[in-house]
């Protein structure tokens, strides 16, 4: 039994540490360049989806310390659309490759982590004392 807390709780830190770059990065471009930081190159929906990160990533991040298997959801649908969103950035509007975004790796690699083993967390909720 502890041997499977010890190993949530390393998935659930690697989930936050994620989340936390995202936060950092999405507010970060709205308080240093309003709340469409991207519209040199973004339609306006990408730019407004990746804005709303800045509120979605840390809502996903308390969940998923409080526990509660939402945060896990949300964290999913976060990782797919954000990484959809990504792809499209640097793929259709940049029509570069993708290997040339270390950026678009580590989201990907972020977003495999979370695919297979999500799946796993989400059957095991655990909610935190209180």
């Amino acid at each position: 039994m502890a041997h499977g807390r010890a190993a949530r709780a390393v998935v659930v830190a690697v989930y936050c540490a994620g989340l936390a770059v995202g936060t950092v990065t999405h507010v970060s471009d709205v308080v240093l360049h309003g709340p469409l930081p991207h519209a040199a190159f973004a339609p306006w929906w990408v730019d407004l989806y990746w804005t709303s990160l800045a509120v979605l990533d840390p809502l996903a991040l308390v969940l998923l310390v409080r526990g509660r298997r939402a945060g896990v959801d949300l964290l999913c649908a976060v990782m797919a659309t954000d990484l959809a969103a990504n792809a499209y950035a640097v793929l259709v509007l940049k029509g570069e490759a993708a290997g040339d975004f270390p950026g678009l790796q580590r989201l990907a690699l972020f977003g495999l982590f979370v695919a297979v083993t999500a799946p796993w967390l989400r059957r095991r909720p655990e909610r935190a004392p209180g």
